[in-house]
């Protein structure tokens, strides 16, 4: 049997590289597997031999212990890999093809995939709507952050590149399909982001700089980055982003001097429910509300916020028992009183990544130079996720069989 080594949780802060069983057609009990789902048959799905798979910022999460993820929960959701078995309900996708993974997994049957909302699957999570791999409470699907993976619904969430040799040539701008591309676009698209918008981006990790650059792509005339890191500041400054350094205070005076009007017409939250104050020292101590309500003061009225940062409803590591438990001390009067839309959950990733794929393919975009991704080895992970903690203006990808050069 094909030995498989992955990435797994061992406790808050720290991460190892373990051995796994070789993936089979069948859920199997371990780390966070839902006790409904052992057992399930997945012979509509593929084994992949993993070609690249990043490290998220909602990885960090976990690892950092704000969430209930378990002990050696394999890690990863963002995953591009080559078809190496097929299950025998496999009619499409074929042994050799290569394919990114979006990170939620989909039937393809329920009425929210028909409807193109495959981020809320009805049926492969039995908590709740949605699932995704590697990832605490979401069904227990084993994460992609290893030699090998099983991608269940084969012919429904797989995107197969049309050319191998082509997207071998671009496979770090493709690595980003599976989740932080579609999910940055999702950002932009949900704020209204269109030819001529001003638009600011809460946040400067890799998240926020593909909805920069997604916002680029839409034709926005101005996109602010926000962040309190300078090197991830000056990341977003390298492809033509404007910049607001939060450790010098709120956004708003610093988008006047930039807009010459305190407001955006558009507001992405890339940031999620660790977030910080802005401002020096006590200032900039976590704060989960601060950008939600940042960016209510901050986007016109009848303007919208696109919120693809993680809000979680179980936090041990929150500042009170509210913030515990995902409640926030949030100023939706501001929002009501400016009637603005917010657009909050997980990226239906197929509503997008196709396009995206051809943007990229035919050179409109280069989102691995804009997010600075970086390829290490599977035994480097535990250094990438300390370096990502540390605030490295890096995407880290992840090459357990050495297809990256």
């Amino acid at each position: 049997m094909t030995g498989n080594k992955a990435v797994a949780y061992k406790e808050p802060g720290k991460v190892e590289v373990i051995d796994i069983d070789y993936p089979s057609f069948e859920l199997k009990d371990g780390p966070g597997v839902n006790p409904a789902n052992v057992g399930r048959a997945v012979n509509h799905g593929v084994i992949l031999k993993t070609v690249a798979t990043n490290i998220c910022g909602s990885d960090q999460h976990m690892v950092r212990g704000r969430t209930t993820a378990p002990p050696n929960l394999v890690l990863g959701h963002e995953i591009t890999g080559e078809v190496v078995e097929v299950g025998r309900d496999v009619e499409f996708i074929k042994v050799g093809d290569l394919c990114s993974v979006p990170f939620n997994i989909a039937c393809g049957r329920c009425r929210n995939c028909k409807e193109r909302k495959t981020g809320i699957c009805l049926n492969v999570n039995p908590d709740r709507p949605g699932s995704a791999y590697g990832y605490v409470d979401m069904g227990g699907w084993v994460g992609g952050q290893a030699n090998y993976v099983l991608v269940p619904y084969a012919d429904w969430n797989l995107l197969k590149f049309p050319d191998k040799d082509r997207a071998m040539e671009k496979i770090l701008d493709l690595a980003m399909l599976s989740d932080i591309f579609p999910t940055g676009f999702h950002g932009a698209i949900s704020a209204g982001v269109g030819v001529g918008s001003t638009v600011y981006v809460a946040g400067a990790g890799p998240v926020g700089l593909a909805a920069a650059t997604s916002a680029q792509l839409l034709g926005a005339a101005v996109v602010i980055v926000g962040d309190l890191n300078a090197d991830r500041l000056a990341q977003a400054r390298s492809f033509g982003c404007e910049t607001v350094d939060l450790s010098q205070g709120g956004p708003a005076e610093q988008i006047e001097q930039i807009l010459g009007v305190p407001e955006v017409d558009c507001g992405v939250d890339a940031v999620g429910f660790e977030a910080r104050g802005h401002g020096h020292g006590k200032n900039a101590e976590e704060a989960p509300a601060t950008v939600l309500n940042s960016l209510m003061e901050i986007t016109a009225a009848g303007g919208a916020l696109g919120i693809p940062g993680l809000y979680v409803t179980g936090d041990p590591g929150g500042i009170d028992e509210a913030a515990k438990k995902g409640a926030l001390s949030l100023s939706l009067g501001t929002g009501w009183a400016k009637s603005l839309s917010f657009t909050t959950g997980q990226c239906p990733v197929m509503k997008y990544n196709r396009q995206l794929m051809m943007a990229i393919l035919n050179d409109r975009v280069s989102i691995a130079k804009n997010v600075n991704a970086k390829p290490i080895t599977l035994e480097e992970a535990p250094k990438g996720y300390a370096e990502f903690d540390a605030g490295a203006a890096t995407k880290y990808v992840l090459n357990p069989n050495g297809y990256l050069s």
